[in-house]
């Protein structure tokens, strides 16, 4: 097996994942999640366009008459922010959704990598699956959470929010490293806390991998097909790193 581990490397892990699951036999791991994570995009979006305009007056309700010119700055600002929390939103969301099917892609993906053969899989596996898959987002978004929450608070603050701006960036590049890596991490029973641990001895690989996977999710649609990718594409980091730290 070929080994790839040039701390920045990253981002062609993402590229191979996405040649990895346009092969037969991993397509209705990818299919039906796509299904279900476009209906959860559609109503998403429906809703933050129906919001924005709700929230921009109540937001200009609270800035005195003679700040009022300042509506032209603060829209592009309020706008990028709504953006933000509808983008961590549907991150959350769909892959609390997709998790069953996501692990089991990463599942079958490592197996190819492995060389192991394991029987086929059934809608039945995937719903025995779906307590555990649950329970390890849940805790995913318990480590998530807070932290986005505290940022996207200090975003408010003028002065800090020079700072804690870019922090919101550089923690959802994190985010989506720590995401998809997971997965598989989960399917070979390593805890969540030793997979930070493992992770942040790799923090410019892991980062290299999130920043595209990041920048893709940004994208209305083209994120749909960036989940699955990054889900093989973080498969394959997993297994070819950890398995060449091993040996």
């Amino acid at each position: 097996m070929k080994q790839t581990s040039a701390p920045l490397s990253g981002p062609d892990y993402l590229r191979q994942g996405w040649q990895r699951v346009r092969q037969p036999g991993l397509r209705r791991f990818v299919v039906i999640p796509l299904l279900l994570n476009l209906a959860v995009f559609a109503a998403l979006i429906g809703w933050g366009i129906r919001q924005f305009n709700i929230w921009m007056a109540q937001l200009m309700a609270t800035i005195p008459q003679w700040l009022s010119f300042i509506e032209w700055l603060l829209w592009p600002l309020f706008a990028l922010l709504v953006l933000l929390v509808l983008f961590f939103g549907f991150s959350i969301l769909a892959n609390l959704i997709a998790s069953p099917f996501y692990g089991f892609l990463a599942e079958k993906i490592a197996e190819q990598e492995r060389g192991q053969v394991s029987p086929p899989t059934g809608l039945r596996d995937v719903m025995l699956v779906v307590p555990r898959a649950l329970g390890r987002e849940l805790r995913k978004i318990a480590y998530f959470l807070p932290r986005l929450v505290i940022l996207l608070l200090l975003s408010f603050v003028p002065v800090v929010n020079l700072i804690s701006s870019p922090l919101l960036i550089v923690f959802g590049v994190w985010m989506m490293a720590v995401q998809y890596i997971d997965l598989q991490a989960d399917n070979d029973q390593v805890s969540f806390i030793d997979l930070l641990r493992w992770m942040r001895g790799r923090r410019l690989l892991s980062m290299g991998f999130g920043l595209p996977v990041y920048v893709g999710m940004l994208i209305p649609l083209i994120n749909l097909l960036v989940m699955p990718s990054a889900v093989a594409g973080s498969t394959l980091l997993w297994v070819r790193e950890r398995g060449s730290a091993q040996t």
